[in-house]
């Protein structure tokens, strides 16, 4: 029986490859429809109750990997600024709230 409520983690691949003498690590990860779809089904739910604490977003490795390489720590930000972010990226697919944070 699958449970509905726990996020579905994604394969975050990692290949080598040598190109001009130098070791270059290539990340890669694929983000499936229904993936997507299941975020959007939650977003479309989030005008229920959700007691003390509440899913906002389900954001992918390798976004997270982007971003801490751009200098955005997403470990040390609020859950504003991380919103703020997904929208100015139009990543806010992966948002899975329609409240204010």
């Amino acid at each position: 029986m699958t449970n509905k409520t726990q996020p579905t983690l994604l394969q975050n691949e990692t290949d080598f490859m040598q190109e001009h003498g130098q070791l270059l690590q290539k990340h890669t990860q694929h983000i499936s429809q229904s993936f997507l779809d299941d975020l959007k089904d939650a977003r479309n739910n989030s005008s229920k109750p959700t007691g003390d604490m509440m899913r906002v977003a389900s954001i992918p490795t390798a976004v997270v990997e982007k971003w801490m390489r751009e200098g955005f720590n997403i470990w040390e930000a609020k859950g504003s600024e991380i919103v703020r972010k997904l929208k100015n990226e139009d990543l806010d697919m992966f948002l899975t709230t329609n409240k204010r944070v």
